[in-house]
């Protein structure tokens, strides 16, 4: 719930003013809207848009702001594009930077930068994820894929629902994995765990294919490489401790150790897709982030 107040050596100031001026992304219709279905309260109670906001008081809005206000462009944020045209965007997404926004008052997603650098993604998708067809989770890396047109927004999206886009990745997991494998098992939510995922029995869940390749081993650790085309949350996360080897740094499915950098380490190495207007085939591949093969150094 945003919480605005008037500093105290301000001038008296209209409340449907005010809003405009401190919630990123109101307009005058949608302050207009909120204080009239009663979402807007001065210092508890609630009142009307031509209110008089006098120094110090506190003016709380209900929850329904962030479903009705538009997301706005960060043009400050720089995030490397790896492909562009006219149809598709394929950014390099940073480690701890979140894909979307939960709440329209966000800044630092790649959301944010995509509305600053290409404005018509606003039309296409959620308000708070234009133009993305797909999610990274915040901690990691690599190629995230964006459509810049309604056609090739729908059939992105019909693209990674059909499962034809090929998802790859690097992960550096604890312990040796001896051989190649693949990992089939629905993956589901944790009741009361938030966000948390685990696997499901058989015929409950979402069905989850995950491919897995050792690249290296070392004392300790194993570098992976990744396939998969279905596309569940934090898929390759549970996967992977679910059969002993957590990806390292990971807080969520594993405990982290001393040598941990403070993210788990996957990287989304490549995607594959059909060009939703040329039909050709296209690959775009994101290199290993500094962080990360420093890590691989240190093994």
């Amino acid at each position: 719930m945003p919480r605005l107040t008037l500093p105290s050596d301000a001038s008296p100031t209209r409340l449907d003013k005010l809003l405009c001026e401190q919630l990123p992304g109101c307009s005058r219709r949608l302050a207009k809207e909120l204080i009239a279905a009663g979402h807007v309260r001065i210092d508890g109670r609630r009142t009307r848009k031509g209110q008089e906001i006098l120094p110090g008081a506190i003016v709380d809005v209900d929850s329904e702001y962030d479903e009705h206000a538009q997301l706005q462009p960060n043009e400050k944020l720089s995030v490397a594009i790896l492909y562009e045209d006219a149809d598709v965007v394929a950014v390099d997404k940073p480690a701890g930077m979140p894909t979307h926004a939960v709440r329209a008052s966000e800044t630092e997603t790649v959301a944010n930068f995509l509305l600053a650098r290409y404005p018509e993604v606003a039309e296409l998708g959620g308000a708070l994820e234009p133009g993305l067809v797909h999610r990274l989770d915040n901690d990691t890396s690599g190629v995230l894929l964006a459509a810049r047109t309604t056609a090739a927004h729908a059939d992105l999206r019909r693209q990674f629902a059909a499962h034809l886009v090929v998802k790859k990745y690097l992960a550096l997991v604890r312990g040796e994995v001896a051989r190649a494998a693949t990992i089939d098992a629905p993956i589901e939510h944790v009741r009361g765990k938030g966000r948390r995922m685990r696997m499901a029995a058989p015929g409950n869940g979402r069905e989850a294919v995950t491919h897995i390749l050792p690249l290296r081993r070392f004392t300790s650790h194993t570098l992976l490489e990744i396939e998969m085309r279905t596309g569940v949350r934090h898929q390759v996360r549970v996967h992977l401790a679910a059969i002993g080897h957590p990806i390292e740094g990971d807080s969520v499915y594993d405990r982290p150790t001393e040598e941990a950098i403070g993210r788990h380490l996957l990287h989304a190495s490549s995607i594959e897709f059909v060009h939703p207007q040329s039909g050709e085939k296209v690959i775009v591949r994101s290199e290993l982030p500094e962080d990360f093969r420093a890590r691989l150094a240190s093994l």
